[in-house]
């Protein structure tokens, strides 16, 4: 029998990167610049008004210091 891949939960993601963020003690200009995403993306992302691409997620978790699958794990609905 195959398993079929958990659904995404897209805020459990958002909530998880405002306590990276914060936790890191940086500004949504901070994460921009190390990022190479644009405030804008970040804040829309944050707040749940827009969805990021996979490309985008990698790169706010690099700039976090976080595996980007760690960062997606929080995705998943299995997650604790």
């Amino acid at each position: 029998m195959i398993t079929p891949p958990p659904e995404m939960d897209a805020d459990a993601l958002r909530r998880e990167l405002s306590r990276l963020r914060h936790a890191r003690g940086l500004t949504y200009d901070e994460l921009a610049e190390r990022s190479g995403v644009a405030r804008s993306v970040l804040v829309t992302v944050e707040t749940g008004a827009a969805q990021a691409s996979l490309r985008t997620w990698h790169a706010i978790a690099h700039a976090l210091g976080i595996r980007f699958a760690d960062l997606m794990a929080h995705a998943c609905d299995d997650h604790p």
